[in-house]
């Protein structure tokens, strides 16, 4: 019966899909549609190109989880991909307005569900694949297909491009008809495919000194992740025939977007750094992106939950990582929906040690725990808050209430 129900909602998400493509005209293939999958680097990559390409001098549209742009026009966004419908005409009002290339987060959920089924993408980005939406997909094999429909459905004439650093970055352009490329800092050595290489020269809280195929990139973005991120956007340059002086003198200007990475330095001397990671990989990386920077001495003090109604398999993963790799961590709420946030931070103390559970400290109040960071915090510390990052908002019992993590660092620092 499961089966059955799936196939009908399968065929029912197609024929949407198929339905709005043509009532708004098949505006996809007015476009140059880029779509970027992975479980991390989804937004940071695609507003990066967004910025790149306005800043070159054309028309641009960005559909993703922070928000939509059409032309310089922000829209705000529901979903990090929208439903078929929504998406098409988003599409066609890019048209309207000259927009020539167009750069889209494509969710697993997405590609599940149809959503991008008639999109004609002129090439597909992969950043990488760790645990995430197990609750929706059931397991990583189902998740990783999911992420391969985008690679499945590309043209001869589009592009693939992907992560040869991540364990399952050549396998999703197996069998697909798309010319095939890769991009890495570890694993272009011996590949068969065309390989953008990277090398980290500098990494330090001034930003990013990078090696692109010798090509010496300095940026303001920040931490081994954000590498990837530049190496996948200067890839994808050169694959659209960009300018690349150009592009270079972009990249070294260009800001991170809101709530990646955000950081800033408060007057008592203590380093603030608010980041959306919210899956097992993304908080380890953001981790290990401060603890690369940090300076001698300083300590980590993380503030950091795990959603409600959302899978609770990576709980105790997160809370284990965050103990792990803070000298205090301070485990809190993060959009508890319909679940009480006390039973959840309980999930995410469960595997660990009595050595891990000394560093922890439990304030189920995100304001609470932001203000009690910044009494802890003396000068030269790092204070890591993760899981919202660009998110204006709690969602409790169904009811968004406005929270800000980086507003209330701001008054935390003043009291």
């Amino acid at each position: 019966m499961k089966k059955l129900f799936k196939k009908i909602k399968t065929k029912y998400w197609a024929a949407l899909s198929l339905g709005a493509t043509y009532y708004y005209g098949n505006p996809s293939n007015k476009l140059k549609i880029i779509g970027v999958t992975g479980t991390n680097g989804k937004t940071t990559t695609t507003t990066l190109l967004y910025n790149l390409t306005t800043a070159l001098g054309y028309k641009a549209g960005l559909i993703g989880t922070v928000e939509n742009i059409i032309a310089g026009v922000v829209r705000p966004a529901t979903h990090t991909t929208p439903d078929s419908i929504s998406l098409s005409k988003l599409l066609k009002e890019m048209v309207d307005k000259g927009c020539e290339y167009v750069f889209i987060e494509v969710s697993s959920h997405a590609l599940d569900q149809r959503r991008v089924a008639r999109i004609n993408f002129a090439g597909a980005i992969f950043t990488n694949l760790t645990h995430d939406h197990l609750d929706y997909h059931k397991s990583l094999e189902k998740y990783f297909l999911a992420k391969k429909k985008l690679f499945n459905m590309l043209p001869f004439t589009a592009f693939a491009l992907t992560n040869a650093d991540d364990e399952h970055g050549i396998e999703i352009v197996n069998n697909i008809k798309a010319e095939k490329f890769v991009y890495g800092f570890d694993k272009c050595q011996g590949q068969s495919l065309t390989c953008f290489k990277g090398e980290i020269k500098k990494l330090d809280f001034d930003g990013l000194e990078l090696d692109f195929n010798s090509e010496n990139i300095r940026s303001k973005l920040l931490g081994k992740f954000n590498a990837y991120n530049l190496l996948a956007v200067w890839s994808t340059a050169t694959l659209l025939g960009f300018d690349m002086v150009k592009v270079k003198e972009v990249l070294e200007t260009i800001e991170p977007p809101r709530g990646r990475f955000q950081h800033f330095m408060s007057e008592s001397g203590v380093l603030a750094v608010v980041d959306y990671a919210h899956t097992p990989d993304a908080l380890e990386k953001i981790f290990n992106a401060v603890i690369d920077v940090r300076p001698n001495g300083a300590k980590i003090i993380s503030v950091y939950g795990c959603g409600g109604d959302r899978d609770p398999m990576k709980r105790r993963v997160m809370g284990k990582i965050g103990a792990t790799l803070s000298d205090i961590a301070i485990f809190t709420s993060d959009n508890p929906r319909n679940e009480d946030p006390n039973v959840i931070i309980a999930e995410m103390k469960t595997d660990l040690t009595l050595a891990m559970a000394k560093k922890v400290i439990t304030i189920a109040d995100r304001r609470e725990a932001i203000k009690e960071s910044v009494k802890i915090a003396q000068k030269g510390d790092i204070i890591l808050c993760a899981g919202k990052g660009h998110e204006d908002y709690q969602d409790i019992r169904g009811v968004k209430h406005h929270f800000d993590d980086v507003e209330e660092y701001k008054k935390a620092f003043t009291l």
